[in-house]
């Protein structure tokens, strides 16, 4: 029996439902000078934070794969908006590079002040990384967890910061909670939206423990469903789904521009600057699913990440 079941409301999925026709709050500071750091800025989400961010004056960093994607985003960043935009190249699907790229930002001498997680992968078929992990898992959860693990004593020190999750609604597809026995999906039935459910919903049990770590401090960190909107994930897939997410998907799907002015708001807005292991919808505030709520669990995968990770 599904131990989630009974704590389940339906008044938490009305109100989702409810809230994905809203508008998000805007905010009108500036935030010049300041750090922002970007995990996938090339295109999507990513690419329409960082224009948000520098359009207010924030000095950009961003983490991609491409270099001359990376190389065309900072130009056109500098150009417009006479802002510093500087890059470091990762591939999530290896391990080594998400160490590498971990290190890098906390040897930073300048705060980071704000973090957004925004990199990830839509997968209809089971796929392995070259460090034989589930890539949806690693790419998506892994990855954010080994670099705020490593940048936990430059938050610390710090004393401030916004560290952001671009999270989803469909996490709650993961109503039996993660497989922490099987996160390869090696003896449960694979599919594209149960493993995006599950690192989604692992990306929100980290957030437990990680607000526990700031405790004290001035560091936030919060997650939001970035609203329907048009962007070229799971491109990689088949013909099928590409089909699917064109003529479904897309057809509803609303501007970048609202996930863009979200996150700038949960980044940057006085209005929320002490809400911290929130889950926000766009920027509306909404309680997570159960399974994201399971405090027992997060403790087990906080010790698997480690384990997974490589961290000693």
């Amino acid at each position: 029996m599904n131990k989630y079941l009974k704590e389940y409301k339906w008044s938490n999925i009305f109100a989702m439902l409810r809230n994905q026709n809203l508008e998000p709050e805007k905010c009108p500071d500036d935030f010049e000078n300041r750090l922002v750091v970007i995990t996938g800025a090339t295109s999507g989400i990513g690419y329409a934070a960082a224009m948000k961010y520098a359009s207010h004056g924030a000095d950009i960093l961003c983490i991609n794969r491409s270099e001359q994607k990376s190389i065309d985003l900072c130009e056109s960043l500098q150009s417009q908006y006479g802002i510093q935009c500087t890059y470091l190249l990762a591939d999530f699907a290896k391990l080594a590079d998400v160490h590498a790229v971990a290190k890098e930002l906390a040897a930073l001498e300048r705060n980071i002040d704000v973090l957004i997680h925004n990199a990830g992968v839509y997968v209809t078929q089971r796929t392995y990384t070259a460090d034989n992990l589930e890539m949806v898992f690693q790419t998506n959860f892994l990855s954010s967890f080994i670099i705020n693990y490593t940048l936990k004593d430059k938050f610390i020190k710090q004393n401030s910061g916004r560290i952001l999750f671009v999270n989803s609604e469909a996490h709650r597809f993961a109503v039996w909670g993660l497989n922490l026995d099987d996160l390869n999906w090696d003896q449960h039935a694979y599919s594209g939206i149960k493993s995006y459910a599950a690192a989604k919903t692992a990306q929100l049990l980290s957030m437990i423990k990680l607000v526990e770590y700031f405790g004290g401090t001035g560091v936030r960190v919060n997650a939001m469903h970035p609203g329907n909107v048009k962007t070229n994930s799971g491109q990689n897939n088949g013909k099928l789904y590409k089909i699917f997410k064109k003529i479904i998907v897309d057809r509803s799907a609303k501007p970048l521009e609202i996930s863009a002015e979200s996150l700038y708001f949960l980044g940057v807005s006085k209005k929320v600057a002490n809400k911290t292991g929130k889950f926000f919808n766009l920027t509306t505030e909404e309680e997570p699913a159960p399974p994201a709520l399971d405090r027992e669990a997060a403790e087990q995968l906080w010790v698997l990440s480690h384990h997974l990770g490589g961290i000693q």
